[in-house]
């Protein structure tokens, strides 16, 4: 019975060890598959990662250049004749609108804090004071308020006077250069349908002297006479958009004018009554 239960004990013993062998080659040989596996799946992820890269690079600079070939061969195509003046036209339309908005930025003053300053020195400095608070402010109000105060020992009606005739003075000012924005936008669609037309001109000479109505050399013709036309309406497009930016910022510059004129002869009014 010793020996049985010895026997039996012993073959439970062998088994274990060949089963943990078996088991620990079997988890080798999966593991080696899974890197094997892994190595695999990553090199292939690396080829499908790597290979579109330098192609997307390749295309957006095909694009790019693309892009800029094109308006170069359109402006070209277009004859520099009449495509280097309507260019002309933007190049000096944007150079006096760029002009125009910094000289009404400098233009726009606080007339709130101005008419609290003006007040102050008018209460503790008098007009004298209050014409220096003025001089040391930039902006076509200070101007007016200047020259309103100048008329202060006349009355408040010179005052008034005064302030109305120089006011019709600034507004001037502000609206210097606008003539020559319009002019550029409005001659610039006239030079690209002149070029068209000149164009079109040219195309039926050729077909004169070629003798034959060509499908291909008509339409040369007219695709390049009306690229002057294109170019045209687009100067007028963005100097358009100038021009009514710059004319909406008169406007309300022009109502601060109005309204700060109105509470600077109320001021007057009320320091005279005293």
């Amino acid at each position: 019975m010793k020996k049985l239960v010895t026997l039996m004990m012993l073959t439970g013993v062998f088994m274990l060890v060949n089963l943990n062998s078996f088991a620990q080659d079997g988890a080798e040989s999966d593991s080696t598959e899974m890197v094997s596996e892994d190595s695999t799946a990553v090199e292939v992820v690396e080829e499908v990662v790597e290979e579109p890269a330098p192609a997307m690079v390749e295309d957006e600079i095909e694009v790019e250049q693309t892009f800029h070939q094109v308006v170069k061969e359109q402006f070209i195509a277009g004859g520099w004749q009449f495509m280097g003046i309507v260019l002309l036209c933007l190049i000096l339309g944007l150079a006096v609108a760029i002009e125009r908005i910094i000289t009404l930025n400098l233009a726009t003053t606080n007339t709130k804090k101005l008419l609290d300053k003006v007040e102050g020195a008018l209460s503790s400095g008098g007009v004298d004071a209050a014409k220096e608070v003025c001089k040391n402010t930039q902006g076509p109000v200070a101007s007016i308020f200047v020259q309103g105060l100048m008329r202060m020992s006349e009355g408040v009606d010179m005052v008034e006077k005064s302030i109305i005739a120089y006011g019709s003075v600034e507004m001037g000012k502000l609206e210097k250069g606008m003539i020559w924005i319009s002019l550029f936008i409005s001659m610039a669609p006239m030079l690209g349908f002149m070029g068209t037309v000149i164009g079109m001109i040219g195309a039926f000479d050729a077909i004169a002297e070629a003798g034959d109505v060509s499908p291909a050399l008509v339409a040369g013709g007219i695709k390049i006479a009306l690229l002057t036309t294109v170019g045209g309406l687009i100067v007028a497009v963005i100097l358009q958009l100038f021009y009514n930016y710059l004319v909406s910022k008169i406007d309300s510059l022009v109502n601060s004018m109005e309204d700060a004129s109105i509470s600077l002869v109320d001021i007057l009014v009320k320091h005279s009554s005293k």
